[in-house]
């Protein structure tokens, strides 16, 4: 039965005059062509690299991004100025509605996990935190201390990463900054001793480390945030990243809405692949798409800072 609905089908074109010449054509294919994409501004770094591999791998291609706030990135999706953007969360029940509405089908697939770091000024003896007295900071109820918090901007994905997942809807207190730049957050904590700021891991590891092992930036400290259950005080190290246990993980998603096997496809199957990956890895982010080993490891002699040998896929 199968085999005659295909014949019958293949006649009816025949009879019709379709060939696959008459199938739409489209300005660009998955290696080649040009588009543009929106991308979370706090993984500009990172970001960049994959991009500037994949047009040497793909001299037919040209991707060009454009670096934005998590909000500006999804006014770019639903206004069609962007067929693929890259962000710290899926499309919500509502914005699925506006999709059905607006007649395009979205896909979003994670790509790495990613921390919130929060760093203090290197004269501050407060580097060990609990939930707890971190919520109190942020809504300024915290009064053993006074801090000043500073993010990146007031509609970035950190911020709307912690008002979400971390107050559960109550409001930023009054003692909240905005230092308009991640490199901002990293300078403000480094000259101003009362101040905590938040950052994307990318944003306090040292470049230069080699061996990708965790190291953090010295002019600021790198709080260790206290685990309920595993009764300790971790770091935004990639192996607690990976086992779920430093308390502050979120992902980096692709969301996209392309129709067809374009270039925002062929981008989105490239951070998906085994480059993408590696190149997210030596940007201090957590792959989710290739295997990690976790091992036993001494950092720093300093406590905390090792894991249970197990496979993360």
């Amino acid at each position: 039965m199968r085999l005659l609905t295909v014949i019958s089908f293949i006649v009816s074109l025949t009879i019709l005059g379709i060939s696959c010449d008459d199938a739409p054509k489209h300005p660009d294919t998955l290696s080649s062509g040009a588009i543009d994409i929106s991308a979370d501004e706090t993984y500009r770094t990172v970001i960049e690299e994959q991009s500037k591999v994949f047009d040497s791998s793909f001299p037919n291609a040209k991707v060009t991004i454009h670096y934005k706030s998590e909000g500006e990135c999804f006014k770019d999706y639903f206004e069609n100025k962007a067929r693929l953007i890259l962000v710290t969360r899926e499309l919500t029940p509502d914005e699925k509605k506006i999709a059905d509405q607006k007649q395009f089908y979205p896909t979003s697939v994670s790509l790495v996990k990613d921390a919130v770091a929060l760093i203090v000024n290197n004269e501050n003896p407060d580097s060990l935190m609990d939930v707890p007295m971190i919520k109190g900071i942020l809504t300024g109820e915290y009064t053993k201390k006074k801090y000043t918090v500073v993010f990146d901007n007031q509609s970035s994905s950190l911020v709307r990463y912690i008002t979400d997942s971390l107050l559960k809807g109550q409001k930023l207190g009054a003692n909240v900054y905005a230092a308009k730049s991640h490199q901002g957050v990293v300078d403000y904590v480094m000259k101003n001793p009362d101040a905590i700021g938040f950052a994307g891991l990318a944003d306090i590891c040292d470049s230069s480390d080699p061996g990708n092992t965790g190291t953090f930036v010295k002019n600021v400290r790198v709080v260790a945030v206290y685990n309920d259950t595993m009764k300790e005080y971790l770091k935004p190290y990639l192996a607690y990243i990976g086992l779920k246990e430093y308390p502050f993980v979120r992902k980096l998603y692709y969301v996209s809405r392309e129709s067809y096997a374009g270039l925002g496809t062929g981008f989105a199957n490239f951070l998906l692949g085994n480059r993408g990956q590696l190149i997210f890895a030596y940007g201090h982010l957590y792959p989710l798409k290739m295997e990690i080993s976790i091992r036993d490891v001494e950092i720093n002699k300093e406590p905390n800072n090792t894991t249970n040998s197990k496979t993360q896929k």
